[in-house]
């Protein structure tokens, strides 16, 4: 049996090929890190520098192979995983359980989190980050189950105080495309053309600007990325319907080297970002995602969340290679102070 996201041998084998990975003894001092990957996950993320970096630092990745029991493969001091489905979910558990001395990354359950967008930004409303230059919230927002008929929609934003434009996202994150597409809605009555399980959030103007902040353990890099542009009330009412759009977070949108308002382009203060990563790694009890945010347009210190993703595209962040090496030596010389400390 296949699982979700496994790949075909051809594939493994070419992926194999262009990142070089090693899955040969290995001698001396080393980190073995196991890892369950989508075959387009592995080409991003696994690019022959970041091997070639590791590999000279003692850290050697492994491809897992879906089609034998975990338990029998290895030994690995890591585990990094990225697949979908029940059936992996219950197998990651039962190693984790059974192996309580490898570090998986992360927790299925917790990951499990944040495949849905009602529960995924939870956390981010119940913070208080009022002592740390800022003030991070999440746009108002209403959940339209599977179970609701499109054409109740317009009288569910009416009744839930709802302002026009709104931002529609499935509500449901499972890694297709269709899971990523987002589309807005200028007007009441095209809302019932949406197709429920979605999530609706009111559209705050943010300049066309998005804070990209990835997470890797405690290292924190943001990155600018262009988004949606302002859209003015006299705008609103000269426009109707329900418009798709891109993700707005891809690497070609980069506006890092742009020349760009300094209002719009500074940074979250760092205190803010900092507080706002620890707090979130406490919360969702993962080591590696990234933050979507944007600033309230006007405004110096009024920041919003409006997405969440686990394992995102690291190979999109400048300097991962190093970054990412050095979390996966950090965690294994932690573990040692921790059994030299026992």
């Amino acid at each position: 049996m296949r699982l979700n996201g496994e790949i075909s041998s051809e594939e493994e084998e070419e992926v194999m090929e262009k990142s070089e990975v090693s899955t040969t003894p290995f001698l001396g001092q080393k980190i073995v890190v196991g890892y369950a990957l989508t075959a387009k996950k592995k080409k991003s993320f696994l690019q022959p520098n970041f091997i070639s970096l590791a590999r000279s630092k003692g850290i050697y990745f492994v491809n897992i192979d879906l089609n034998k029991p975990l338990s029998e493969q290895g030994p690995f001091d890591i585990v990094l995983h990225k697949l979908l489905g029940e059936e992996w979910r219950e197998i990651i558990e039962d190693f984790r359980q059974k192996h309580p001395d490898v570090f998986v990354l992360d927790p299925p359950d917790a990951i499990q989190h944040l495949h849905n967008r009602q529960s995924m930004l939870q956390d981010v409303v119940d913070l208080n980050l009022s002592e740390c230059n800022g003030k991070v919230g999440i746009p108002r927002q209403l959940v339209i189950t599977k179970d609701k008929d499109p054409s109740t929609i317009p009288y569910e934003v009416t009744k839930a105080g709802l302002k026009l434009p709104l931002v529609a996202k499935p509500l449901v994150v499972d890694g297709s495309a269709k899971s990523h597409e987002l589309f807005l809605a200028y007007d009441e009555f095209s809302l019932s053309e949406l197709e429920p399980p979605l999530v609706l959030q009111e559209f705050v103007n943010h300049g066309g600007l998005l804070f990209k902040i990835y997470i890797v353990g405690e290292y924190i890099k943001v990155v600018r990325r262009f988004s949606l542009p302002n859209i003015s009330k006299r705008g609103l009412s000269k426009v109707a319907g329900v418009y798709r759009f891109p993700r707005v977070s891809c690497a070609a949108a980069s506006a890092d080297d742009a020349d760009l308002d300094p209002s719009i382009a500074e940074h979250p203060p760092r205190p803010l970002l900092e507080r706002l990563a620890k707090e979130l790694r406490h919360r969702l009890g993962l080591r590696l995602f990234n933050v979507d945010m944007i600033r309230e347009y006007g405004t110096k210190d009024v920041f919003y969340v409006i997405d969440i993703n686990y394992f995102p595209g690291y190979g999109k962040m400048p300097d991962y290679e190093h970054v990412f090496t050095d979390f996966l030596l950090n965690l294994k010389q932690n573990k040692c102070k921790k059994k030299l400390a026992a």
